[in-house]
C-alpha cells in the first residue's frame, strides 16, 4: 500500500460512498455525497472523469470499461457514457437509492432503495420500459452484492439470497448468526456463500461445498478483547474477498482498520497501517494485486463530519 492518497485537483469535498475498480482496467470508480461520480486512473494518477449530479451518490458500479451506473439520494438511477461523460436516468426508486450491482450474466443493472423495494433494470430496453423486475420487501435494504447468478441482500439481521433467473422467490433467507443489524455483506466470488459484517465488530461466515461435510460456518470478532478485558465494537463498514485467491477476505472499520483474514485456516493474517479515518469502502483490483482504500466518514456518522479526517483514497 502507498503511504500517500491520491491526489485529486479538486479534493473530494463530502463523504466517499463506494469505490470500485473496473472489470479489467487501473480505472477506480468513485461516488461521493458530494454529488459527483469520478473515475480516476490508479496507473497513470490522472482523473478521466469527474461528472456532477443534483444529488448526493451513495453507490456506483461498472457494467464495462465504457459504462456506469450510479445510485442517487434522490432515487434515481443514472447511467454514465465514461468516454463522452453523458449522464441519462435510466430510472427511479420512490425513496433514497442506496445499493447498486450490474451482473454480466443477466445483463441487469440491480437497485435497492429506502422504498423497501428491489428493481432489476435491463438498459437494452426503450426508454421508458427499463424496468423489467420490481420486487417489495418487508423493510430496508442495507447492502447488496451480487457473484455469478447469485444476489444477496441485507435486512436488518435478516440476509436474503436469490438466484437473479428467480428474483420473486429467494432460495435462502435467514436471520444471520449475528444476531444484530448487518452493516455490509459480500457474496463470495466463483463460490457459493457469503460475508456479514456488523456494528458491533463480528464478522459471519458461511461458504458452501459440493459435499455438505466440507462447508465452512463461523463467526469471529476483527478484534480480541482489550486489556481490562473490554471487547473492540467497531462496526464493520466493508468485507471484500480476493478475486483471485480462495477464501482471502479483508474487513474494514469505522475506526480505520483494515485486516486480512484466511477464512479456511480462520486465521488473522495481518493488518495494515490505520488510516485517518474509518473506512468506509474497499476495492481490489481485478487481478487481485492492488488494493483501494476509502478513508472516509460514513453517512451514519454524518452529525460528526465536522470532526473527522477528509476524504482520501489510498492504493
Amino acid at each position: 500500500m502507498s503511504g500517500a492518497p491520491l491526489k485529486f485537483e479538486t479534493p473530494i469535498q463530502d463523504a466517499i460512498s463506494r469505490i470500485r475498480f473496473a472489470p479489467t482496467s487501473h480505472n477506480l470508480l468513485i461516488s461521493s455525497w458530494d454529488s459527483k461520480l469520478r473515475l480516476y486512473d490508479v496507473g497513470s494518477s490522472v482523473l478521466r472523469l469527474e461528472a456532477p449530479a443534483e444529488a448526493a451518490l451513495l453507490d456506483c458500479c461498472f457494467q464495462n470499461e465504457s459504462v456506469a451506473f450510479s445510485a442517487g439520494s434522490d432515487g434515481f438511477i443514472r447511467r454514465y457514457d465514461l468516454h463522452s461523460g453523458i449522464c441519462e436516468m435510466i430510472g427511479n426508486h420512490d425513496d433514497i437509492a442506496t445499493c447498486i450491482g450490474y451482473s454480466d450474466e443477466t445483463s441487469q443493472v440491480l437497485t435497492a432503495g429506502l422504498d423497501k423495494k428491489i428493481f432489476a433494470w435491463d438498459t437494452r430496453m426503450e426508454e421508458g420500459k427499463k424496468s423489467v423486475f420490481v420486487k417489495s420487501l418487508d423493510s430496508e435494504v442495507t447492502s447488496m452484492s451480487l457473484s455469478g447468478l447469485d444476489m444477496m441482500v441485507t435486512m436488518g439481521a435478516l440476509i436474503y439470497v436469490c438466484d437473479l433467473r428467480n428474483l420473486q422467490k429467494p432460495y435462502e433467507s435467514k436471520v444471520s448468526d449475528l444476531n444484530t443489524t448487518i452493516i455490509c455483506g459480500s457474496a463470495i466470488p466463483n463460490a457459493k456463500g457469503f460475508a456479514v459484517g456488523s456494528a458491533d465488530g463480528r464478522v459471519s461466515l458461511e461458504i458452501c461445498r459440493p459435499s455438505n461435510s466440507d462447508n465452512i460456518r463461523y463467526m469471529f470478532r476483527c478484534h480480541p478483547k482489550s486489556t481490562d478485558r473490554r471487547y473492540h465494537l467497531a462496526a464493520v463498514n466493508e468485507i471484500v474477498f480476493n478475486p483471485l485467491i480462495y477464501g482471502a477476505l479483508l474487513t474494514g472499520d469505522d475506526e480505520g482498520h483494515v485486516i486480512a483474514w484466511n477464512a479456511q485456516s480462520r486465521k488473522r493474517l495481518f493488518q495494515l497501517p490505520r488510516y485517518p479515518n474509518s473506512v468506509a469502502s474497499l476495492s481490489y483490483h481485478h487481478q487481485g494485486q492492488l488494493l483501494a482504500v476509502a478513508s472516509s466518514y460514513t453517512y451514519r456518522q454524518a452529525i460528526e463530519s465536522l470532526r473527522r479526517a477528509p476524504s482520501d483514497i489510498y492504493t
